[in-house]
């Protein structure tokens, strides 16, 4: 199965490690840390056009992918619960 996370991307949920909180997981310096090495490495990609709600952490084959989303954890985590 697959979740849109905003605009026209789209993870498959086998993959998804974990989907975050953006202003409540940003808020730690661990995950401040790991988004940043994540932004220099070239694994985040920004899918929001209006404000950053939520991040989701994907295993990509091997690879780890951060997505960050204008949709909220709670509406994407509901369309996994969902279907």
């Amino acid at each position: 199965m697959y979740l849109h996370i905003g605009n026209s991307f789209t993870v498959r949920t086998k993959d998804i490690i974990g989907i975050f909180d953006f202003d409540r997981a940003s808020e730690g310096k661990s995950t401040n840390l790991f988004l940043k090495r994540t932004e220099e490495s070239g694994n985040l990609i920004n899918t929001w056009e209006d404000f950053p709600k939520s991040f989701v952490v994907v295993n990509d084959r091997g690879e780890i992918k951060v997505f960050v989303s204008d949709i909220s954890s709670t509406s994407l985590e509901g369309r996994i619960l969902n279907k």
